[in-house]
């Protein structure tokens, strides 16, 4: 199907937007973002295998959520895209008929805006959507959230980039905040453990315990961290949970450049309790790689991830037990977790860390983070419209 910008809006040539469909066309997609970030020296070209990866049927979120994508053209090149997703598991959880869209990149054209924005709207009324939220690149367990401020570093591993116009150029859309989302960056030689929580844990006595991931049973290792996660996340906005697939799959990506140091499992009484899981920013490692790995791109990545190492890293999965989250012993085992960190990244030379992403909403959360003297770095934003 075809979809044409309105006339009058933006630039006068015509922007035509075309479902994306075959490798050609996904492979115009995935390289969008190059022409418009091509001046921006805080853009992170994403590996192209990697993309690959993620849009392939391989991927276990496609078990249950379905997707379309677009590219908007403009005299015959490829200027902007857009994608449009509804989570099967979502809506069993929420019920209120919502899909999502995502991976919009685009120039500062109102046109190419619109029109791209009016295919992802189409495809979800038609699956008989009411409203939409987004960005989620592509569920709420991946990469979500627009940058509204924050643009003058790079991202995190796994976390978004932005051009500044974006935020309004969706607002004129009708497009409404319905959440923020926080990143946090914090030196981890201020990982030391606050006296009162040390006090509490030391009256736990031996009920209080954790330890490093075990590697060699990696599977049911993942298994006890997605039981958490699930458990601890489950009251939070938009929450979905992750499939047995979903987590297997994050956990082979992660032990490719995850040492077992930088996750830590807490116990309580024999009962997994909390975790936490650190990841080496690899951003740092692959910004000059242009999203290729082929033919020396192996070689460089491997050198930065085993010999000279990322100096920043990213606290990218956390989580207490619900049961535990309006106790005393709480907050102690989600610091207890951080410090469990302290030694093995001073170690490995990491200078700093982000902890994202983080609802604005959730002050629980923010007053552990700001209590290791956290500082807010950027802030991304979930827009919401009511399809007519």
């Amino acid at each position: 199907m075809v979809y044409h910008s309105p006339m009058g809006a933006g630039d006068s040539s015509q922007v035509k937007v075309l479902e994306v469909a075959g490798r050609a066309m996904e492979d115009q997609f995935i390289r969008v973002p190059w022409s418009i970030y091509s001046n921006d020296p805080n853009w992170v070209p994403p590996l192209i295998m990697e993309r690959r990866e993620a849009f392939s049927q391989k991927n276990p979120f496609f078990q249950h959520a379905q997707w379309q994508s677009w590219i908007a053209f403009r005299d015959g090149k490829a200027v902007g895209c857009i994608s449009a997703q509804i989570d099967r598991l979502y809506l069993e959880r929420h019920d209120d008929a919502t899909g999502f869209f995502g991976l919009i990149e685009a120039p500062d054209d109102p046109s190419v805006f619109s029109a791209l924005f009016s295919a992802a709207e189409s495809w979800l009324r038609e699956k008989g959507m009411n409203r939409v939220l987004g960005p989620f690149n592509l569920g709420i367990n991946q990469e979500i959230g627009l940058l509204v401020d924050g643009f003058n570093a790079p991202p995190y591993v796994m976390m978004g980039h932005a051009r500044p116009y974006y935020g309004e150029a969706v607002e004129r859309l009708g497009y409404r905040q319905e959440q923020d989302l926080l990143a946090y960056e914090l030196n981890p030689k201020n990982f030391g453990m606050p006296p009162v929580m040390q006090k509490l844990l030391d009256r736990q006595g031996d009920r209080v315990s954790s330890r490093i991931f075990e590697r060699k049973n990696r599977r049911d290792e993942f298994e006890v961290m997605r039981d958490i996660f699930n458990d601890a996340w489950a009251g939070n906005w938009g929450f979905v949970p992750f499939t047995e697939a979903e987590f297997q799959a994050v956990g082979k990506e992660l032990l490719m450049v995850v040492p077992d140091e930088f996750i830590h499992i807490a116990y309580v009484e024999g009962e997994p309790a909390a975790f936490i899981v650190l990841i080496p920013n690899i951003n740092e490692a692959i910004a000059d790689l242009d999203g290729r790995l082929l033919p020396f791109g192996w070689a460089k990545l491997a050198w930065r991830l085993k010999v000279r190492s990322p100096k920043t890293g990213r606290i990218a999965l956390m989580g207490v037990r619900q049961k535990f989250q309006r106790t005393r012993l709480g907050p102690a085992l989600a610091f207890l977790t951080i410090e469990r960190l302290e030694i093995p990244v001073n170690r490995r030379g990491i200078e700093k860390i982000e902890m994202s992403w983080v609802l604005e909403s959730n002050q629980g959360t923010r007053n552990i983070i700001e209590k290791a003297t956290g500082e807010i770095t950027k802030r991304y934003r979930i827009y919401s419209r009511e399809l007519d």
